[in-house]
């Protein structure tokens, strides 16, 4: 090899400049040009991120915390929210600080507050009457003569089917259940296992509005319905034709009326 060559890609010493793979001594001799043999360079393996991880992590955090928060049913602490929005815990906790406060500042009708070591929203205690008074809303009205007669049915029932208490009071129940329902007077109980036909049962808040301890406090009220032999159908939400007694009131083929 030739004094004036170096083996250097960089700048020669004394002045001299790289030119590609050639070295250019300061008297403008060109050095042998030197070859290496490098290894294919391999793009290293990212795993792949799960689908919507890029976009959350990509969201407003603000925004986001407030979408979260919405449907949360118990607080939800800063590890967790900080995991789910792929953030910082520090930022998370700052967010949710600054969200609080500006909630107070407007004088929303709710507020952020950290309780039991996790974040949800909460109505202010100004507003009580306000949503007391939605909640209740209907709450106190008197049931109907067609709510109490089916109220009765699963009482007595119990558990019993839509179309078991359908076929006991003539009537299509449908709409009567759902009253019940949400009144919380009476509850899904399973299944009945031969039809699989969801089956109701009265809830301890019928008990409190009847003033009961028990079921075995209800009036002896039960000879006067039909035994289960007499009731036909009872695994389908069809309504039967047959009369219920003879006090004049019953509802004789009548398979398509619902009570409203």
């Amino acid at each position: 090899m030739s004094a004036h060559s170096t083996e250097r890609t960089g700048p020669a010493v004394g002045g001299g400049e790289a030119v590609g793979e050639q070295a250019i001594s300061p008297e403008g001799a060109v050095g042998p040009e030197e070859t290496y043999d490098l290894p294919e360079a391999q793009a290293p393996e990212v795993p792949e991120a799960p689908p919507g991880a890029l976009g959350v992590a990509a969201l407003d955090l603000k925004p986001a915390l407030e979408a979260v928060l919405m449907v949360v049913d118990e607080p939800a602490t800063e590890e967790h929210l900080a995991k789910v929005l792929q953030r910082r815990r520090r930022d998370v906790a700052i967010a949710l600080r600054e969200l609080s406060d500006e909630y107070a500042r407007q004088g929303r009708g709710f507020d952020l507050r950290l309780v039991a070591g996790g974040w949800r929203f909460y109505t202010r205690p100004e507003y009580a009457d306000a949503v007391e008074a939605f909640v209740l809303d209907g709450q106190q009205a008197r049931l109907t003569q067609a709510a109490l007669e089916t109220l009765a049915v699963v009482a007595y029932r119990q558990p019993v089917s839509r179309s078991r208490v359908s076929a006991v009071r003539g009537v299509n129940c449908d709409g009567v259940m759902r009253t019940l329902l949400q009144r919380g007077l009476v509850e899904e109980a399973g299944t009945e296992g031969e039809t699989g036909a969801i089956l109701y049962r009265t809830t301890n808040y019928f008990l409190e509005r009847m003033g009961l301890r028990g079921l075995d406090e209800l009036p002896e009220l039960a000879p006067f319905l039909p035994e289960a032999d007499a009731v036909e159908g009872d695994s389908r939400e069809g309504v039967p034709s047959f009369d219920v007694d003879d006090s004049g009131d019953s509802h004789t083929g009548q398979t398509n009326q619902t009570d409203h």
